[in-house]
């Protein structure tokens, strides 16, 4: 079954894992708003509770949220 059709996954985000609050297949980039599927997500942040498609989404949020 493809994973994008069981829908965007609720998660809390923690410093070193996640827990998912709600099932689903994907969550979307805070920053760039792309899917990315659970199995494949490794960049998150727990301040702001946000996840991130890779590092650079991950640097441009967190250089935005330092000004």
């Amino acid at each position: 079954m493809n994973q994008f059709f069981a829908g965007e996954a609720t998660l809390h985000y923690g410093s070193a894992d996640f827990t998912i609050m709600e099932s689903g297949g994907f969550v979307k980039c805070a920053t760039t708003g792309e899917k990315i599927p659970l199995d494949q997500l490794r960049y998150w942040s727990h301040e702001r509770q946000e996840p991130y498609i890779d590092a650079a989404a991950s640097l441009k949020a967190f250089q935005k949220a330092s000004k």
